[in-house]
C-alpha cells in the first residue's frame, strides 16, 4: 500500500483534533503560570515519544502490564477530570513541580499524548499504513511544538481577563471530555430522555 497525500491529510487532521493543541492554550498557560517554566522541546519530544510507542508496539505494551486500551483511557480520563475541576474551581489537585518534570505531567501526557491520541493511532492502524500514519504525527508535532512556544505571545494578546476566562470555559470543555472518554470506555451510555 503506498502513500497518497490524501490520506495524510486525513490522518493529519483525525489527529489534530484529537491532540487539540491550540484548545489546549488556556491549560497550559494555567501550568506554566503555576510552574514558573515550561520546557516545549521536552514536552514535545515526550509526547512524540509515547506517541511513536503506541503507533509501532501500543497494545502488546499495555498488555506487558496487564492493561488494556479501555482501562488506559479511563485512567487518563481521571488526570483530565482532576485538570478541568482545577481549571473551573479554582482549587489545586496537582502538585506542579519546578524544573524539568513540570513540562512532561499533565503537558505531554496526557494533554498532548493522551489517551484519546494514542487510541486514535491504534485506530488508525487498522486503515492506514504506518508511514503515513508517521509522517502526520510528525506534521502534529511541528504544530504542537509552535504552539507551546508561542504560549507567551498568546498570555500577552489576551491578558490576565482574558486567560482566566479562557481558563474557565476550556475548564468545563475539559470536563465533558473526560467524562466522555470515562463513559465511551465503561460502555455506559446515558439516555436523553427528561
Amino acid at each position: 500500500m503506498g502513500i497518497k497525500i490524501i490520506d495524510i491529510f486525513t490522518v493529519f487532521m483525525v489527529l489534530f483534533a484529537v491532540i487539540d493543541i491550540t484548545g489546549s492554550i488556556p491549560i497550559i498557560i494555567e501550568i506554566k503560570r503555576k510552574t514558573g517554566h515550561l520546557d516545549a522541546e521536552r514536552a514535545t519530544i515526550v509526547s512524540f515519544i509515547l506517541m511513536l510507542l503506541f503507533l509501532f508496539a501500543g497494545e502488546p505494551f499495555l498488555n506487558l502490564f496487564g492493561v488494556d486500551v479501555s482501562s488506559f483511557a479511563i485512567a487518563g480520563s481521571f488526570v483530565l477530570l482532576l485538570l478541568g475541576f482545577e481549571m473551573v474551581l479554582g482549587i489545586e489537585f496537582f502538585k506542579y513541580e519546578t524544573g524539568k518534570h513540570s513540562s512532561i505531567v499533565p503537558v505531554a501526557f496526557p494533554l498532548i499524548a493522551g489517551a484519546g491520541s494514542m487510541t486514535t493511532i491504534l485506530s488508525l492502524k487498522a486503515i492506514y499504513n504506518v508511514w503515513t500514519i508517521l509522517i502526520a504525527l510528525c506534521l502534529n508535532i511541528i504544530i504542537v511544538y509552535i504552539v507551546l512556544k508561542a504560549t507567551r505571545i498568546v498570555e500577552k494578546l489576551l491578558g490576565a481577563t482574558g486567560i482566566l476566562v479562557l481558563k474557565k470555559i476550556f475548564g468545563i470543555i475539559l470536563l465533558a471530555i473526560a467524562i466522555k472518554l470515562f463513559l465511551t470506555n465503561t460502555g455506559i451510555k446515558l439516555s436523553n430522555a427528561p
